[in-house]
């Protein structure tokens, strides 16, 4: 991109009457007007929390702009400098970074989903200070970010920070991500075709569909307890963890008549796939199974025992899991909107918490969940998002809520 425009500096003043006029745009108002701010240089200013969707920024000078939840979908930053921004949970589907130099930048919990970080080149000519530095992620902090489907083809991202994100289906060949840190991602169907991941770290991550032997190098890289593909032998099992878990329900359904409860610990139920989906399961026993990224919507599974269980991704909206045990289990990325996690009451007029003292939550939506009396003792919850959840005699007792969202303390004393 060529340009022959001067690049002139723009006060907090006149970007909040610009981003007043741009929400009017949006919203369809009278005076509203797209914001237009190609080569400007809007270094340091505070645009967090504004609604710059499908704004046009080219070639603008961001570098440190505090910009935390500011919305940038479909928004087109190509060619900006945005060394040192903070754009921490910003929401960017589909926004264009080509070209964009975030060196240093921080987008941890940001929503990137499809977003473009290809390369591309801008140049402005005249009497200007244009966008500085080489393109791309350098020592960038993108932890817990959403990066499906998004195009890093050709990108630098060396020593970025990728731990506990989601990379579903990313497009990564040919970048060059020596010393990243991928640990506990999800890169399932991401695509490394001549990439460079020399001493990457990939501790815990979950690389399902991941071909790493097209990858340029991985000399050095971190393998220990990655997730690869299921096993031959989980794939034959498939049908049968699938009768056990509708012999559960079929003994539910008739008040204990028929069939029985499931053990199923230790298992990798990922060959099931969303069969398990609505399914009464209440008494399973699924202790250290896997069910990484599996649809449990609106499955029953009061008074389970899923203690040190992975389900990182699992998708357990609408759930009822009154009563549930699970002690030290992986839940980052889990989507438990609208779930219930009340105790569940038993016959003798007593009742059982829900129990995740230990377990791992970091980046977990629970929007609208009924945490009522749970128990989620020294466990992580870094990043997760409680907004709208009730938290009546919750106990957080000695757990990590740095970064949480959405949480008031206030309401747990009762």
């Amino acid at each position: 991109m060529q340009a022959t425009r001067a690049v002139r500096r723009l006060s907090q003043g006149e970007f909040q009457l610009i981003a007043e006029a741009h929400g009017r745009y949006l919203n369809r108002k009278p005076g509203g007007k797209r914001a237009f701010l190609r080569f400007i240089d809007l270094s340091g200013l505070d645009l967090s929390r504004h609604d710059l969707s499908e704004a046009d920024l080219s070639g603008s000078n961001l570098d440190g702009c505090q910009m935390s939840r500011t919305k940038l979908r479909r928004a087109s930053l190509y060619g900006c400098s945005l060394r040192r921004a903070d754009l921490s949970g910003v929401s960017a589907a589909r926004a264009d970074f080509r070209g964009a130099c975030l060196h240093g930048a921080n987008l941890s919990q940001a929503d990137l989903t499809e977003a473009d970080f290809r390369s591309g080149k801008i140049n402005v000519v005249e009497n200007a200070r244009s966008a500085e530095g080489e393109p791309g992620l350098d020592q960038a902090n993108l932890a817990g970010a959403t990066l499906d489907r998004t195009q890093f083809n050709n990108v630098s991202a060396c020593s970025a920070d990728f731990s506990d994100c989601s990379l579903r289906g990313t497009l990564l060949s040919g970048a060059r991500l020596n010393d990243a840190d991928f640990s506990g991602a999800m890169m399932d169907g991401a695509q490394v075709d001549g990439a460079i991941l020399n001493r990457a770290k990939f501790v815990g991550a979950s690389l399902c569909g991941v071909d790493l032997a097209k990858a340029r190098s991985v000399t050095g890289a971190d393998m220990t307890g990655c997730l690869r593909d299921p096993a031959a032998d989980a794939v034959a099992k498939a049908a049968v963890y699938l009768q056990q878990a509708r012999s559960n329900h079929e003994w539910c359904e008739s008040g204990g008549k028929h069939g029985g409860p499931a053990n199923l610990d230790g298992a990798d139920l990922r060959p099931v796939g969303g069969e398990l989906r609505g399914l009464r399961l209440s008494g399973l026993s699924a202790k250290g199974a896997c069910l990484v990224g599996l649809d449990l919507t609106a499955v029953q599974l009061q008074g389970a025992l899923l203690d040190g269980a992975d389900l990182r991704g699992v998708t357990l909206k609408n759930a009822d899991l009154r009563g549930v045990r699970m002690l030290g289990a992986n839940l980052t990325r889990a989507d438990l909107c609208d779930a219930c996690l009340t105790a569940l009451p038993l016959a003798t007029g007593r009742s059982t918490p829900a129990t995740l003292n230990s377990s791992r939550m970091r980046y977990a939506k629970a929007l609208n969940t009924d945490l009522s009396g749970a128990r989620i003792e020294e466990a992580d919850l870094r990043g997760a998002d409680l907004t709208g959840a009730k938290v009546w005699r919750t106990s957080f007792k000695d757990s990590d809520l740095q970064d949480v969202v959405g949480l008031d303390l206030s309401l747990t004393t009762g």
